[in-house]
């Protein structure tokens, strides 16, 4: 059995579909958790989320979102929680799926309290050297989840374009902005927030210092076997936003750098979270990255109503660009 269904009381998940083409829309809110195969080269479960009024037979985009555990856990069943929380009820992702109609995709990667330096929820460089078989190249197993996920969508008539939108809070924020530097041609549209007040640098140094992943792009070629595509990055439209009141500062433990990093955003960037973000914020316009920034008054390391509201507007936008070019 490829995929099972996850039933919750405040949803009827579950697969409704017709193969008559007059009918245009989706008909109920579905998750769907689609199991792992190393085949076609992901070692990890995801799930689909399908919000009611899914268009059919019509082009529409695919959003994607890291999962976020926020904790370490051997257990898999703790980090399928948390994912399948995330697309189906509590996420920024969830909230613009809903409102856009338009699939989710989650993927359930760990992250083992037995690896704690190994921070897979936020893409570091751990990860990226990283050789076991369930952990190895996390960019490249989502890559191939969207692929599976794109052919899954298409029994039920939903089809997805070549490019997809990413969104991601935090860790997950994280993970995104990096991902994004490895993959630009991939990715329609980006949105972020509540990342530390670090962002992945398009330099290959600052202040005659080396940045190598997951800081910059001085080692890339070595690490991903290809060059930085930079004017596809710098033409990625960005919605970069932080709470004004947001100090959680991820730079500063080791699971999420090492000592060398450490000291390196910490003299250079800054040791405070949101001067970091002031800083990164000239350098991306200094490198005329297509990024728009936003800071949030009286908001510290959550999401609101308003922040919601804006990411949705953003990808709707997005999605009007798209269509009519």
């Amino acid at each position: 059995m490829r995929y099972k269904f996850i039933l919750f009381i405040l949803f009827t998940f579950y697969i409704s579909f017709s193969q008559n083409l007059n009918k245009t829309l989706f008909k109920k809110d579905s998750l769907l958790i689609v199991k792992m195969n190393p085949k076609k080269g992901f070692q990890n479960d995801y799930i689909l989320f399908i919000p009611k009024g899914t268009q059919l037979n019509k082009k529409t985009f695919l959003l994607v979102e890291p999962n976020n555990t926020g904790k370490t856990s051997d257990s898999i069943s703790i980090h399928q929680k948390y994912a399948i929380d995330l697309a189906s009820v509590s996420s920024v992702g969830n909230n613009v799926a809903t409102e856009l109609k338009i699939p989710l995709l989650v993927p359930i990667f760990p992250r083992p309290s037995s690896q704690e330096l190994i921070y897979t929820h936020a893409l570091d460089r751990d990860v990226i050297l990283e050789d076991s078989q369930e952990l190895k190249r996390l960019d490249l197993q989502l890559l191939a989840m969207i692929d599976d996920a794109k052919s899954v969508l298409s029994s039920m008539s939903i089809v997805i374009d070549d490019k997809f939108f990413m969104n991601g809070f935090s860790a997950s924020a994280t993970f995104s902005n990096r991902f994004a530097f490895i993959h630009p041609e991939k990715i329609r549209a980006l949105a972020i927030g509540g990342f530390n007040g670090e962002l992945m640098l398009p330099n290959k140094e600052i202040n005659n210092v080396k940045l190598n992943y997951p800081l910059g792009i001085n080692d890339f070629s070595k690490l991903f076997h290809k060059r930085f595509d930079e004017n596809q990055f710098k033409s990625i439209p960005q919605f970069i936003y932080m709470g004004k009141l947001d100090n959680n500062d991820a730079v500063q433990f080791d699971d999420a750098y090492n000592e060398i990093e450490r000291n390196i955003i910490n003299v250079n960037l800054g040791t405070e979270v949101q001067n970091r973000y002031l800083k990164c914020q000239e350098i991306y316009k200094e490198n005329h990255v297509n990024a728009t920034f936003k800071n949030y008054e009286n908001v510290g390391h959550w999401t609101t109503s308003e922040m919601n509201l804006e990411v949705i507007k953003f990808f709707f936008n997005q999605m009007q660009i798209k269509q009519n070019p």
